[in-house]
């Protein structure tokens, strides 16, 4: 990966700044969030890394399911957050530590006025789960905009990721022009500067 430039990539210089277990450890600043969702294995954490252009920020696992916590990074020198929440849908995690992630993204989703978008992670060869649909649901509901970028496009043929991407924005239009999507690759890269630019407009939506 090349080196950051903060002159064209709004998502340089992004660092680690502290992990939560609980709602209440949070930061209470008011400083304007933009979160990170998705199934896991669908390639939140490559995603995450690739556009702040550094290859360790996010831990990225061969086991799904490994972040635990509420994970929290500078951005723009405190100016902004980005928040790497836990992934869901991941069978070998034990049914307890289900519930308790499901009450932190919840809680989060409901609570956080801070919060300005989600940026939901999906891969696109099999986008739209039920668990998707429950998370788009939710966010629907708690009044939060969602950009969708739909993951490991490589791995589809263009006809195939142009249709995909066709249906999921079909499907999404239903719950209003705040929920949008896109294309997205960490290898290729593909629809990584659409993505910055979107994210970055929704971060500073209202703000």
């Amino acid at each position: 990966m090349s080196a950051p430039d903060s002159n064209t990539n709004p998502f340089a210089h992004t660092q680690f700044l502290m992990s939560c277990a609980k709602l209440e450890q949070l930061p209470a600043d008011g400083v304007p969030e933009l979160a990170f969702v998705g199934r896991s294995n669908a390639g939140k954490s490559s995603a995450l890394n690739t556009l702040c252009q550094q290859r360790a920020l996010a831990r990225v696992s061969r086991t799904p399911g490994r972040t635990q916590l509420i994970n929290l990074f500078n951005l723009r020198g405190g100016q902004a957050r980005l928040v790497d929440l836990p992934g869901y849908g991941f069978a070998a995690v034990p049914l307890a530590i289900k519930r308790d992630w499901g009450k932190l993204i919840g809680g989060y989703l409901e609570s956080r006025d801070c919060l300005k978008t989600l940026a939901v992670i999906m891969d696109s060869r099999h986008p739209l789960t039920d668990l998707d649909e429950q998370m788009l649901d939710w966010a629907a509901a708690a009044g939060r905009p969602c950009h969708v970028l739909l993951t490991k496009c490589d791995k589809l043929s263009r006809g195939a990721a142009a249709t995909t991407l066709l249906q999921v924005r079909k499907a999404l239009s239903l719950r209003g022009p705040t929920f949008t999507a896109q294309l997205f690759s960490s290898h290729t890269p593909t629809g990584v500067e659409e993505a910055r630019a979107a994210l970055t407009a929704a971060l500073a939506a209202g703000h």
